[in-house]
C-alpha cells in the first residue's frame, strides 16, 4: 500500500510548464491523504476510531426505534438533551467540580435525556393524546430552555470559554483518546444491551400484544429503548452535534431495510454502514480541512442509503422493477396459454369432433385482452423459447405438450377461484373472470390445495363445508384433481 501512495505523491508532483498542476492537486493534499489513509497519526486514529465506533451503535439502536416507529424520538431526545448541559454547566461549580468537563457535561446531557424520555412516555399515556403530539411538546419545550441556558451561559464571566456551542453542531475533530474510550465503552454497553434484551425488543417493535401477552412490561421495554437512545445521543453530541444526531440514529437502520427481511442481518447491516459512514466522514473532513465533520458524516451516510435505495437486494428500487416485470411477464405469459386453451375449448363446444385442436391464430389471441402487437408477439417469442408453443405452418399459435399440461394447470385454478367467488363471496358470475384474474397469479400451492379440499368437501356433502381446523389436517391428494372435476363443479 506505501508503494501505492508513493505514486499518488508522485503524481501529484508533476507540473506542466506553466507551473500548473496536472492533475489539479497540490502536494499537500495527496501527502495528507496517504498519512491519514495509514493512520501515521494518532489524532487520526483516535478521531477516526471513535466516530466510526458511534456510527456502529447508533446503527444497531436506530434498527428498533425504525422498526417501533419512533425513528423521530431520537430527534426530541438529542433536543432534550440541551438544558443538561447548561445545567451541568451552572451547577457543577457549586458541588465543587468543574463545569466545563466532558464528563459533568456528558452527564448533564444523559440526566435531561432520560427526563425527556419520561416526559414522553408520560405525555403519550394521557388521554386523546398521541405520540406525535408528546415529541413535538418535548422537543420544543427542552430545546427552548437549553437554549435560554445557554444564553445564560454565555453572558457568565467564563461561559465564552466554556464551547458549549460543539454539542449543537458538533466538533469531532476536537475529539480526544478518552472521549473515544467513552465512546467505545457505550457501544460495547449498548450491543450488550441490545443482545441481552434482544427477543424482547423483538417483540416490542412487531407484536406489542404478544409481548404483553408473554409478561413483557411494554412501558419498561419502551424505557429501555429510550435509554439506549439517550446513550448514543450523549456520546454524540460531540461527533455530529444533537442537530444531526437523529440521521445517526435513521439513515443506516433505513438504508439496512433495503437489504434484508431479517432483524439480526438488520443490525449488522445497519452497524456496518453507520460504521462506514464515521470512518469515511472523518478522513474527509481530516483532508478537506473546511468541511465539518459531523455534515461530512451525514453526508456520507445519505450517499449510502440512497445506494442502498437503488441497489438493495430485498427492497431496491431496481431489484423490485426487475421483480415486477417478472411478475407482468409470467401473468402474460399464463394468459396467452389459457386463451389458447379456452379458444380451442369454445370451437370445440361448438364443433363437434375438433377437440384435439390446440391452435389459436393471431387476431384471435390479440382479441382476448388488451394487448398491443408487440407485446403479444413479445409473450408469444418467450413462451416459444420456454418450450410451451409454436407456431405451425399456418402462423397459429399451437401448445406443445408441456404447454398443454401448463395451461390445464391454468385453467383448473382460474376456475377454481371462479367457483369459490361465486359460491363463497357472493361475487356476480358476469364480473368472476375479472376478479379471478386479480389473484390467482399470486397463489401459494398450499392455498390452492386448502381451497380445492374445501370446494370438493362442500360437492360432497352438499351443506356447510367441515371446519378449516380439520379441513387442514386432510390429505392433499385433491391437489392433483383434473381440469374436467374443476368444471363440473
Amino acid at each position: 500500500m506505501s508503494g501505492i501512495f508513493q505514486c499518488l505523491n508522485f503524481a501529484g508532483q508533476l507540473r506542466s510548464e506553466d507551473g500548473s498542476w496536472l492533475l489539479g492537486v497540490s502536494d499537500g493534499v495527496w501527502v495528507r491523504l496517504s498519512s491519514l489513509l495509514l493512520f501515521q497519526h494518532y489524532n487520526t486514529r483516535v478521531v477516526v476510531l471513535g466516530a466510526m465506533l458511534l456510527g456502529v451503535a447508533a446503527g444497531m439502536v436506530g434498527c428498533f426505534t425504525l422498526l417501533r416507529r419512533r425513528a423521530l424520538v431520537g430527534d426530541a431526545l438529542s433536543h432534550a438533551t440541551l438544558p443538561g448541559v447548561g445545567l451541568a454547566f451552572l451547577l457543577a461549580p457549586l458541588a465543587g467540580l468543574d463545569g466545563g468537563s466532558r464528563l459533568v457535561l456528558l452527564a448533564g446531557a444523559a440526566s435531561s435525556g432520560i427526563a425527556g424520555a419520561v416526559a414522553i412516555l408520560f405525555i403519550r399515556s394521557l388521554p386523546r393524546l398521541k405520540e406525535d403530539a408528546a415529541l413535538g411538546i418535548v422537543l420544543s419545550v427542552f430545546f427552548g430552555a437549553g437554549v435560554a441556558l445557554l444564553t445564560v451561559v454565555q453572558q457568565s464571566p467564563t461561559g465564552r470559554a466554556a464551547g458549549l456551542d460543539r454539542y449543537i453542531f458538533g466538533q469531532t475533530a476536537s475529539m480526544t483518546a478518552d472521549d473515544a474510550w467513552l465512546i467505545a465503552a457505550t457501544a460495547a454497553l449498548t450491543a450488550l444491551l441490545i443482545a441481552g434484551n434482544f427477543r424482547s425488543l423483538t417483540l416490542l417493535c412487531f407484536d406489542e400484544g404478544y409481548a404483553s401477552a408473554q409478561g413483557y412490561s411494554i412501558p419498561l421495554l419502551d424505557l429501555l429503548l429510550m435509554f439506549l437512545v439517550v446513550l448514543i445521543t450523549m456520546i454524540g453530541l460531540q461527533a455530529v452535534g444533537l442537530i444531526l444526531m437523529i440521521a445517526m440514529l435513521v439513515i443506516p437502520a433505513a438504508a439496512a431495510r433495503f437489504w434484508t427481511n431479517r432483524l439480526l442481518m438488520m443490525l449488522l447491516i445497519s452497524g456496518l454502514i453507520g460504521g462506514v459512514s464515521g470512518f469515511v466522514g472523518a478522513l474527509l473532513s481530516a483532508v478537506f480541512a473546511d468541511l465539518p465533520s459531523g455534515a461530512v458524516i451525514v453526508l456520507t451516510c445519505g450517499l449510502l442509503f440512497f445506494l442502498s435505495l437503488l441497489l438493495g437486494g430485498e427492497r431496491g428500487v431496481l431489484v423490485r422493477s426487475l421483480r415486477r416485470r417478472e411478475l407482468a411477464a409470467a401473468i402474460d405469459r399464463e394468459h396467452l396459454l389459457r386463451g389458447i386453451w379456452e379458444l380451442r375449448e369454445s370451437l370445440a363446444e361448438r364443433s363437434a369432433g375438433e377437440t384435439d385442436r390446440r391452435a389459436a391464430s393471431f387476431d384471435e389471441l390479440l382479441s382476448l385482452r388488451s394487448w398491443s402487437v408487440g407485446r403479444l408477439r413479445s409473450q408469444i417469442r418467450r413462451a416459444s423459447a420456454e418450450g410451451l408453443v409454436w407456431l405451425n405452418s399456418e402462423g397459429a399459435v399451437e401448445l406443445t405438450r408441456r404447454g398443454v399440461m401448463e395451461a390445464e394447470r391454468l385453467v383448473h385454478h382460474h376456475r377454481l377461484w371462479e367457483l369459490y367467488l361465486i359460491t363463497h363471496a357472493d361475487v356476480a358470475a358476469s364480473r368472476v373472470d375479472r376478479e379471478a384474474d386479480a389473484i390467482e397469479h399470486v397463489l401459494e400451492p398450499e392455498l390452492i390445495a386448502r381451497l380445492e379440499q374445501l370446494l370438493l368437501q362442500r360437492q360432497r356433502s352438499g351443506g356447510i363445508p367441515a371446519s378449516p381446523h380439520q379441513i387442514a389436517g386432510v390429505s392433499t391428494q385433491a391437489a392433483g384433481v383434473s381440469v374436467q372435476e374443476g368444471q363440473q363443479s
